[in-house]
């Protein structure tokens, strides 16, 4: 689920590799990855996780993974300015669909700039294509799902400590869910923009291999990174709340 940029730097000009900058326009305008196309994931939250919102959403991100131009055989890289919360989630979105090559470029454009790798800032089009994958219905949690196994699941809620304790509300409510427990996403983060070792982020999160692990923060995309970290740890049982506190 993580490359590195010097992985990166050698398949970057192969036709099945896709780079997808995560970041907002203007930044990517700035200056980018040479070849990457650019999709500001931010743009796409989404909260209703009924049955038939799970529906609507789905049959959105197939659209958008279309149009990115995404099919079972392509590489896709995501990244943020850092190992980020966009990138996550766009590594977390391609799973849900089972895509079997994704990433998110660790220590993003960040990282990049650092080792001095090559800058463009020309605007790459999309090649779309129909993309259909088949949904892992195993990593996405709902607001039934949640309420029904409150006291078997391990809650992780990945805001800052203020919007867990209530003190900085962002939401119709203050607080958190029940049972959760508090790790700020960015916890998971070095300073270099890289995510933590493992031995670090064991340190964090302090579970059992047999647990269910469900992350959630204002909008998913917190939680998404969280899921990444967790999965880079070996956990078999993680799904992120799509609706999550928003």
């Amino acid at each position: 689920m993580i490359m590195n940029t010097k992985d990166l730097m050698k398949v970057i000009d192969k036709p099945k590799v896709i780079v997808v900058d995560c970041r907002s326009y203007k930044e990517y305008a700035e200056g980018h990855i040479p070849g990457a196309v650019n999709v500001d994931l931010f743009y796409y939250h989404w909260y209703d996780t009924t049955k038939d919102g799970i529906k609507a959403f789905e049959k959105q991100m197939k659209n958008l993974l279309s149009f990115i131009g995404v099919t079972k055989e392509k590489i896709v890289v995501f990244y943020d300015e850092v190992s980020g919360m966009s990138a996550a989630r766009g590594v977390w979105l391609l799973t849900y669909f089972s895509h079997p090559h994704v990433f998110m470029l660790d220590g993003g454009f960040k990282k990049w700039k650092a080792h001095g790798l090559p800058i463009e800032t020309k605007t790459n089009g999309f090649k779309p294509t129909r993309f259909s994958g088949r949904t892992d219905k195993s990593i996405l949690a709902d607001f039934g799902y949640i309420k029904k196994n409150l006291n078997k699941i391990k809650l992780v809620d990945a805001r800052t400590k203020e919007e867990y304790n209530g003190t900085v509300i962002r939401a119709a409510r203050r607080g958190h869910i029940p049972k959760a427990v508090s790790i700020d996403w960015t916890l998971n983060i070095n300073e270099d923009g890289t995510m933590k070792s493992k031995e670090d982020l064991t340190k964090l999160f302090n579970f059992s291999k047999n647990d269910e692990i469900i992350t959630y923060c204002q909008g998913g995309y917190r939680a998404a990174n969280s899921f990444v970290a967790l999965k880079r740890l070996g956990f078999k049982n993680v799904k992120v709340y799509l609706g999550s506190w928003g």
